[in-house]
């Protein structure tokens, strides 16, 4: 059974995705307001948090932050639930590790199909051998990915979204692709999450090296090294 909390400080709306989660069987705790969640967060230590942004005390970047400061091992996934969608928003939410986004006022059902896709993707089945592509490393045991021998700490679907490129080295892969294989959405989904989670993948990754992942326009995006002039 599957650990939830659930972050808001709307108790209609806490009421109604707690009841619908513990109805098709996750262990749900409720949070209404950001000191709370991390109280709460730290003696229940949910597999997901569903998380508000705007609170009056400490709003849902400022909580998922010290999560993620806090957390130890892997961080927790969190799925933020807002009415704030803008870009900046949006890559508020990136810098601090959110794993996707649902716009108030929400469906119910998008909401359990994005939870169970988060829980899906942030469990990495064990694996033996570590992958790697030039100087970058993956190794899925510890869960640590390292570039040219320094740490790179990555959020769950950043983890898995490299992953994915790494066991396709040199092959140009789709966002439909992406969105399938690393967001599993059973529903479709948007592609522009992909752009974002490529923009700070590159970010992370190709801060110290020579760049290793690519666009190939029109088509997707490419693990591989730069091409030589005149190539």
């Amino acid at each position: 059974m599957s650990r939830v909390l659930v972050v808001d400080d709307e108790p209609n709306i806490c009421a109604l995705l707690s009841a619908t989660l513990r109805l098709i069987d996750f262990d749900v705790r409720v949070a209404r307001g950001g000191r709370e969640a991390l109280a709460v967060a730290a003696e229940f230590e949910p597999d997901l948090v569903v998380l508000d942004v705007m609170m009056p005390d400490l709003d849902g970047f400022q909580v998922a932050q010290r999560l993620r400061d806090t957390a130890s091992g892997q961080a927790v996934p969190v799925l933020f639930l807002t009415a704030r969608d803008t870009v900046e928003d949006r890559i508020s939410g990136l810098t601090v590790g959110a794993d996707d986004y649902v716009t108030k006022p929400f469906s119910l059902e998008e909401v359990v199909l994005r939870i169970r896709a988060i829980l899906r993707r942030s469990r990495v089945e064990p694996a033996s051998a570590v992958l790697s592509y030039a100087d970058l490393e993956l190794d899925e045991d510890a869960h640590e990915v390292r570039r040219g021998g320094r740490v790179i700490d990555l959020s769950p679907t950043e983890f898995n979204l490299l992953r994915y490129l790494l066991v396709n080295p040199g092959r140009v892969v789709s966002k439909a692709q992406i969105l399938d294989r690393v967001w599993k959405y059973d529903f479709g989904g948007d592609g522009r999450i992909v752009e974002s989670y490529v923009y700070y993948l590159r970010k992370k990754i190709d801060c110290s090296g020579p760049p290793l992942i690519h666009t190939v326009r029109g088509f997707g995006y490419a693990l591989r090294l730069p091409r030589a002039a005149g190539e």
